[in-house]
């Protein structure tokens, strides 16, 4: 266990930092399936400039990686347009 007080509140940024992106990961995935799972091409077009901006602003606060948010951002454009 931590005995330094800088450690002390270390563990604890963590902690809530962790949890923190554990919520908008989650959040991320759902929006994914969402999408995916989508069968209408119309409601799909509308819902890809939503998902594509939560890939962004996660990958601007670095709790996903940019090139992940990138990848994952053509993969769903390549899906849509093949509804």
């Amino acid at each position: 266990m931590a005995t330094h007080q800088s450690a002390k509140k270390r563990i604890r940024q963590t902690e809530k930092r962790r949890v923190h992106n554990k919520y908008y990961a989650k959040t991320m995935r759902n929006a994914l399936k969402d999408l995916r799972s989508e069968t209408k091409k119309e409601a799909a077009i509308e819902m890809l400039p939503k998902v594509s901006a939560i890939l962004d602003k996660l990958a601007k606060r670095n709790i996903i990686h940019k090139k992940k948010a990138a990848n994952l951002k053509s993969k769903l454009a390549k899906h849509v347009n093949g509804l």
